[in-house]
C-alpha cells in the first residue's frame, strides 16, 4: 500500500515506521502526479473549495483567501499534499482538504487541473502604490530568480505564480513566514524576509501585484463561472449607504438638587481631671 493511502486513508493499525509531514505529503503528491485528472471531476470537487475561493476562483481582496484561478498545477497539488499532512498549517482549510471532504488522490488530481485553468480576476487588490520603485528593485534583486520576471513561478520547481495575487494575501503569507507559521516556506525566502524592512515588504508585495499575468488567462470583464450559475456571489460593487439614523434626544436636564444643610457643630470636648499627685 501506497504511504501516503496508508497515512491520509483512516486506516487504524499502526504503520511500521514513522513518516514525518514532509515524507507524507511527498508521497502523495508522487502519486497525484501518476494520474490523469478528469476536469468533469475536478468541477465536482471544486464545489468544496468555492464556499471561500468563489466559483472563480479569486479569493478575496481583504487577503483571507487567494485567488488560486490560474495556479500553476504543480503548485495547487503539493499545497494540498502538504495541508493534508500537516507540512503546512492551515487550520481553516484543513477540514476541506482531508479525504473525506476533498476526496482522495484522483479527485485531487482534477481539482488541481480544473482550477488550473480557470479564467483569472483583472481586478486582484493592489497595494497602496506609493514605493514602486524601490519594490522594483528589491523584487528583481530577491525575486526573480525563483519566482520568474513577470511572476509567472516554476511549475517543476513548485514554485506558485504571484503574478495577480491579492496584495494583502501576500502580506499575510510574509507574515506567517516570519513568524515560522509556513513549515513548507522555502528556507532563502524565509532569510530574504526577515530582512526586509516593513517599508521594504510594503514595496515589494506592492510592486508584485501589480504584475499582470499573460492576457489570454485574464477573465473578460463580469465573468462569472458557468459551472455554477446558481451561486449566490457575493456582490462585486458596494450596496447602498444605510439609512442614516435618527439622533436620540437629548435626556431632559437633571432638576437642581437641594444644598444639604450644614453639618451641626460637634459638642466641645469634656476636660480631662487634673492628674492626680
Amino acid at each position: 500500500m501506497h504511504l501516503a493511502a496508508f497515512v491520509l486513508g483512516g486506516m487504524t493499525a499502526a504503520p511500521l515506521f514513522a513518516a514525518t509531514p514532509t515524507e507524507v505529503a511527498e508521497a502523495e503528491y508522487d502519486e497525484i502526479m501518476t494520474l490523469e485528472p478528469n476536469l468533469a471531476g475536478g468541477r465536482d470537487a471544486f464545489l468544496t473549495c468555492t464556499v471561500c475561493h468563489s466559483p472563480e476562483g479569486w479569493g478575496t481582496l481583504d487577503g483571507n483567501y487567494p485567488q488560486i484561478a490560474g495556479q500553476l498545477k504543480t503548485v495547487i497539488i503539493k499545497q494540498l499534499a502538504d495541508i493534508r499532512a500537516h507540512n503546512r498549517d492551515n487550520p481553516l482549510m484543513y477540514p476541506f482538504s482531508l479525504p473525506g471532504t476533498l476526496g482522495g488522490a484522483q479527485q485531487v488530481a482534477d481539482v488541481a487541473a480544473y482550477v488550473a485553468q480557470l479564467p483569472m480576476s483583472p481586478n486582484n487588490g493592489l497595494g497602496p502604490g506609493t514605493d514602486l520603485e524601490l519594490g522594483r528593485q528589491i523584487y528583481e534583486a530577491n525575486c526573480v530568480k525563483c519566482h520568474g520576471k513577470s511572476g509567472e513561478g516554476d511549475p517543476e520547481k513548485h514554485v506558485p505564480a504571484i503574478a495577480g495575487q491579492h496584495y494583502n494575501y501576500l502580506a499575510r503569507q510574509f507574515y506567517l513566514i516570519r513568524i515560522n507559521r509556513r513549515k513548507n516556506a522555502d528556507p532563502k525566502m524565509v532569510k530574504q524576509i526577515r530582512g526586509f524592512s516593513p517599508r521594504e515588504e510594503s514595496a515589494v508585495l506592492d510592486y508584485t501585484s501589480r504584475l499582470r499575468p499573460p492576457t489570454e488567462k485574464l477573465a473578460a470583464e463580469g465573468w462569472t463561472n458557468p459551472d455554477f450559475p446558481g451561486f449566490v456571489r457575493r456582490p462585486a460593487v458596494e450596496g447602498p449607504p444605510l439609512p442614516e439614523i435618527a439622533a436620540m434626544p437629548e435626556p431632559p436636564a437633571m432638576p437642581d438638587l437641594p444644598e444639604p444643610p450644614p453639618m451641626p457643630e460637634p459638642p466641645p470636648m469634656p476636660s480631662m481631671p487634673s492628674p492626680m499627685r
